[in-house]
């Protein structure tokens, strides 16, 4: 029998933080949040999820943040636009 299983990523999610200041540049509504997923999966069917990258990137300054260098205010905006959707 053949089994066909590895890890593959996931579809990226975006999310706009509008009301949110560029902590490096201080520009407002400038910040995009993408997360990154990758999944184990079993005949191309996702099972369970490996890791996820967070990351969010000023489009004024094209600085990135890791979301270990996230302010409080960047969390908590984050965490408000996740539980709407």
């Amino acid at each position: 029998m053949i089994l066909f299983f590895g890890t593959r990523p996931g579809k990226p999610e975006t999310i706009k933080l509008l009301n949110t200041y560029c902590p490096y540049c201080e520009q407002r509504g400038t910040l995009t949040v993408v997360t990154h997923t990758n999944y184990f999966h079993l005949f191309w069917i996702k099972l369970f999820k490996i890791s996820s990258t967070v990351m969010a990137e000023c489009s004024h300054c094209k600085r990135g943040f890791y979301e270990n260098e996230f302010t409080n205010t960047m969390l908590e905006d984050l965490q408000l636009l996740k539980q709407r959707s």
